[in-house]
């Protein structure tokens, strides 16, 4: 799906500009200390634990803890250990916007690919399905859209976007093997008690 918007060009003239189907979601960062970093976003600013675990880096297992304030949203912020204390690492471990449709993020997979983007790498994360591409200066943008169901995270694994016709099932016989598997709705239930919000707050969102 495309979204219009007016822009105002140099002439003074509004026009309609399409852009792709995404909005911003969520920022992952590397980070010295996670357990203070953890207790600072946590204490301080009212998040929630939503997910935590490790995954493989380059250098042995990461831990990663995933924070939200949002039931809506499994993860606002990701916190991923490992920073080291070079200067010149870049502590971006992603930038993340979220597709309005699986179509449209399977139809800027084929944009990438068409483009040259540099590595474009498809991946389940049960959950979600992303697309990881590094921007010119090598940050990493996640383009991903939510699945209808809950795995616990973290979750990773590659997929291949090219048969579109049994994607969305191909998804969903794999997150049914997985830990924690449940429909989304039920595991937003659960957050929202976890994170207090009011029966109204519930409804409005």
């Amino acid at each position: 799906m495309a979204i219009g918007c007016l822009r105002r060009g140099p002439d003074s003239m509004e026009t309609l500009v399409t852009r792709p189907g995404f909005s911003f979601s969520h920022f992952g960062m590397f980070v010295h200390d996670i357990a203070a970093l953890e207790a600072f976003y946590t204490e301080l600013l009212a998040f929630t634990v939503t997910d935590r675990g490790q995954l493989p880096g380059p250098n042995g297992p990461r831990d990663l803890v995933f924070l939200s304030r949002d039931p809506d949203e499994h993860h606002q912020l990701v916190l991923i250990s490992g920073r080291p204390k070079e200067l010149d690492f870049n502590p971006i471990n992603q930038i993340s916007l979220k597709a309005d449709s699986l179509d449209t993020l399977c139809r800027m997979y084929r944009t990438l690919q068409a483009r040259g983007a540099g590595e474009v790498r498809p991946i389940t994360h049960g959950n979600a399905v992303s697309i990881y591409v590094p921007d010119p200066e090598g940050n990493r943008l996640e383009l991903y859209f939510d699945l209808p169901w809950y795995v616990s995270q973290p979750m990773a694994v590659p997929i291949d976007l090219d048969d579109e016709a049994t994607l969305l099932q191909r998804l969903e016989a794999h997150a049914r093997g997985l830990p924690g598997f449940r429909p989304r709705a039920q595991w937003r239930a659960e957050m929202a008690r976890r994170m207090g919000w009011t029966s109204q707050e519930g409804a409005a969102g």
